[in-house]
């Protein structure tokens, strides 16, 4: 991971870097190295091998797929209190490449402390099935969202997913996503975003508002 050492650091003492971490994770993030990573690191290369698990204690990052054409498709993006590369830890080759979205602090696993970890507290091997259980179930929905919907499909879908429930029947998207971001997770182009998203502007369907997304009426089915 050339990038991400060249952008690295220790983290800085704190009170408690651990605080946001639900107990059985806590118990073994303590076990891992602290690391610091700027804005735009690519923590994991999808395709190479690595046996490090990252626990994120703050920050944000997406994880994404390449590919030959260079297109790329966001899988989700994730922060505080998730833990990622657990897939490659069979020995096999990364399924994805993360890349941080903002300042992303972290403790680094390895796979023989994980192991270790897991012979000291059984139970944690749960914990991770079911996380790795829940990723391949997200992912199976987004491969169907890509086989069945249109693009517009895929987007009213977006848009819905990241909505906060209605005040006045009125919808706040708070995330901030450029057309490009948008397109990654769509698995289509900017240009498409940008012009579905103009028409929805038009019909009075969705309006911006400070970075974010407000979504005025019932999103139509059909476009």
């Amino acid at each position: 991971m050339p990038t991400a050492r060249k952008n690295v650091a220790a983290l800085p003492p704190a009170s408690d870097p651990y605080g946001v971490l639900p107990e059985a994770l806590r118990q073994l993030a303590v076990r891992g190295d602290l690391r610091r990573y700027r804005k735009g690191v690519t923590l994991i290369h999808e395709g190479e091998q690595g046996d490090v698990l990252y626990v994120l204690l703050a920050g944000r990052v997406r994880v994404f797929g390449s590919g030959d054409n260079g297109r790329e498709i966001t899988y989700g993006t994730y922060g505080a209190g998730e833990y990622l590369g657990e897939i490659s830890l069979d020995g096999g080759p990364r399924s994805a490449s993360v890349t941080t979205l903002e300042q992303t602090d972290c403790a680094l696993v390895t796979r023989q402390t994980l192991l270790l970890h897991i012979a000291e507290h059984p139970e944690f091997a749960f914990d991770l099935l079911a996380k790795v259980i829940r990723r391949v179930r997200a992912a199976t929905l987004s491969a169907k969202q890509l086989a069945l919907n249109d693009v517009y499909g895929r987007l009213v879908l977006l848009l819905n997913s990241l909505a906060m429930p209605p005040v006045g029947g009125i919808r706040l998207i708070a995330e901030r996503l450029t057309h490009q971001e948008v397109a990654n997770r769509l698995g289509c182009s900017r240009e498409m975003v940008s012009r579905l998203m103009k028409d929805l502007e038009g019909g009075a369907y969705v309006r911006p508002q400070d970075g974010g997304l407000l979504l005025l009426q019932r999103l139509p089915v059909r476009w």
